[in-house]
């Protein structure tokens, strides 16, 4: 007898094998229709698979993220299998599952075309619908390489000749396609029905500049079609949103090829850097914080102790002087561990919190380069937090919850928490390795916050806790971290006195709320598109007149509020008042102040918000109230 125990609890009990979909049967046949794998003792498996013993089994529908994932890669394939269909001659190489979609990379003799991904596309609708069974097979590596050799697929041959020659692996065929995959796989491609080609780019084989360069095709797909037409409106969104196209019509900033992966800063863009800047630094000096600077440069011999050299070497920038080798920093915690060791510091110091704007430089690739998103130079509102372990709960919650206030003040609310634990390259003994993933643990529990924990993802030196942020069109940016972090102080000689006068280790905690500023200030203009909050808009008001005669007195409505501490311009171009008011409007200026003869004489202001709100006329003295109220309130 065969006992399979469901989620519920319940179990249910067969007197031979039977495969994952004849269990969903037994169920009930909405269940069995809607299956799209199973999930065998915690192990994704196809609906197919066998269960012969004892097992906790649980049905994979597309409700299930995991269901999502399996419908993506069984859509990769059932590309590849069109592509071959209207391209017999085109080579398959891997098709994997990324955020929100799927690519597959071909070998061809010429380069796909717009027009080639349509009929692609419509090809996989046919092949869909015929709903062709998915079935999969083992078979011994050898006889793998022999079979893609013997169809001309040479890039499978060598995908699987990289694979242990004692190992079997499993090939998926629909129809008169067949594919190297683990799976699993839907059971027949009838289950795919909402998907989309999404655009055409280059890619090496294997990620490597000599070899070959294929083509990649990327779409998306999902459970409904109004998933997917959600999507496709986000993207769109996001396409409006761009920070890059935002920075130049705006004049914030630009980029250009002499400086790869760095920023040209326009004034009204740093007018924001400094705002956010100016926040931040506040923030230090509320919470304890003492703001220090470290340098950019420092000898290999730092970073060798650091454990940096052998665990981030391929990412510094490096430079000789003297016959000594130094790296540009990639971050500040060893320039931190020096000013902390500078002086003998007591146990009735600590918590020391340190906290610098510091600029890195990370030797990132430069097709990974994307916008502010990704850059090579960047600062980080970086802060490390020297303290006993008994200290090390307090901090992190702590930590926390000003984070929660800050994101707040910035307009986000909706924050997603995840541990990330030891990764397989690491320092550090297993026994602290454990005490700082608890002390994390707990940390958030005691803040009352729900979290993920993301297996193997922590840096080398310690576990952290990422904090990921919603934008107002529902994409997710990872800023925030804190990482406990035993090992870098013990490595780098930082000590402290304690109380029974013997010297120990300090634990440090390194925490950064924004990341880089770099980064998120692209996220701010991506989430308002363009439109800042007043607190950081570059320009608060531009003031507007009619006619020459009114030139004097707008300027000096201005000069008003400049005194006043009002970042306002002056607009007195000869032109038609509509103009001037949609050219500012263009330009996301929050208030734009209309003068004429009738404001002039009457010591006024006409005034309109952003989106064209008309607020009336009012005194300088009035609107000036209403905007400093706004500031305050960070709306």
């Amino acid at each position: 007898m065969i006992s399979v125990r469901l989620p519920d609890g319940s179990a249910r009990e067969f007197n031979e094998p039977v495969t994952v979909s004849q269990v969903a049967a037994s169920i009930g046949s909405g269940l069995a229709k809607a299956a799209i794998a199973g999930k065998v003792n915690g192990k994704l498996v196809d609906t197919s698979y066998m269960i012969d013993n004892d097992v906790e089994l649980s049905i994979v529908t597309d409700r299930d993220p995991e269901g999502v994932d399996i419908l993506r890669h069984s859509t990769a394939h059932l590309l590849a299998y069109a592509v071959k269909q209207l391209f017999p001659d085109a080579q398959v190489t891997i098709g994997p599952v990324i955020d929100n979609g799927f690519y597959y990379d071909f070998s061809y003799k010429r380069p796909f075309t717009p027009e080639d991904l349509q009929a692609i596309e419509k090809k996989m609708t046919e092949l869909a619908r015929k709903n062709e069974e998915v079935t999969r097979k083992v078979l011994p590596r050898d006889e793998a390489v022999a079979y893609f050799k013997s169809i001309g697929e040479d890039y499978k041959a060598e995908i699987i000749e990289s694979i242990p020659q004692n190992e079997d692996v499993s090939l998926y065929t629909s129809g008169g396609f067949t594919d190297l995959c683990r799976g699993p796989h839907v059971p027949a491609n009838g289950k795919l029905k909402v998907f989309k080609l999404m655009r055409l780019a280059g890619a090496y084989w294997r990620g490597n500049s000599d070899n070959e360069m294929l083509q990649r095709i990327y779409g998306t797909a999902w459970a409904k079609k109004e998933d997917q037409d959600a999507y496709l409106h986000m993207l769109e969104e996001a396409e409006k949103r761009d920070h890059r196209r935002l920075g130049r019509s705006l004049d914030l900033f630009h980029f250009q090829d002499e400086a790869p992966g760095l920023i040209f800063w326009h004034a009204k863009g740093w007018t924001i850097w400094q705002q956010v800047e100016q926040y931040m630094r506040r923030v230090y000096q509320e919470n304890g914080y003492q703001e220090v600077k470290g340098p950019q440069i420092l000898d290999r011999s730092l970073w060798e102790k650091s454990g940096h050299w052998d665990n981030y070497k391929e990412n510094m920038f490096t430079t000789e002087s003297e016959n000594r080798i130094y790296a540009l920093k990639p971050m500040n915690c060893p320039g931190h561990v020096q000013i902390y060791r500078s002086n003998l510091h007591s146990y009735r110091e600590l918590p020391l919190r340190y906290g610098e704007f510091g600029q890195c430089h990370r030797n990132e690739p430069s097709g990974s380069l994307h916008g502010m998103m990704r850059v090579r130079g960047f600062t980080q509102d970086d802060g490390h937090i020297f303290c006993t372990e008994d200290q090390i709960l307090d901090e992190c919650v702590a930590f926390t919850d000003l984070l929660k206030k800050v994101y707040q003040d910035f307009g986000f609310t909706d924050i997603i928490y995840k541990i990330a634990t030891r990764p397989e390259k690491r320092v550090g003994s297993d026994e602290a390795w454990d005490k700082a993933e608890n002390a994390l643990i707990q940390s958030l529990e005691r803040s009352g916050c729900s979290y993920e924990l993301s297996p193997g993802d922590g840096a080398f030196y310690g576990p952290k806790i990422e904090y990921t942020l919603k934008d107002a069109i529902g994409r997710m940016w990872q800023c925030g971290t804190i990482q406990v972090d035993f090992s870098m102080p013990m490595r780098l000689g930082a000590e402290y006195v304690a109380e029974d006068n013997t010297r120990k280790i300090p634990v440090m905690i390194h925490r950064a709320i924004l990341g880089s500023l770099e980064r998120f200030i692209g996220i701010l203009i991506e989430n308002h598109a363009g439109a800042m909050p007043l607190w950081l808009a570059p320009v608060h008001a531009t003031v507007l007149n009619i006619s020459d005669s009114q030139a004097e007195y707008a300027q000096s409505v201005v000069q008003t509020m400049k005194k006043a501490g009002f970042r306002a311009e002056v607009d007195l171009r000869n032109e038609k008042i509509t103009y001037k008011i949609r050219d500012h409007s263009v330009n996301k200026v929050p208030y734009l102040i209309v003068v004429g003869d009738k404001e002039k004489n009457a010591n006024t202001v006409a005034v309109r918000a952003r989106g064209g709100v008309d607020l009336g006329v009012m005194t300088v003295e009035e609107l000036m109230a209403r905007m400093e109220n706004e500031i305050q309130s960070k709306q």
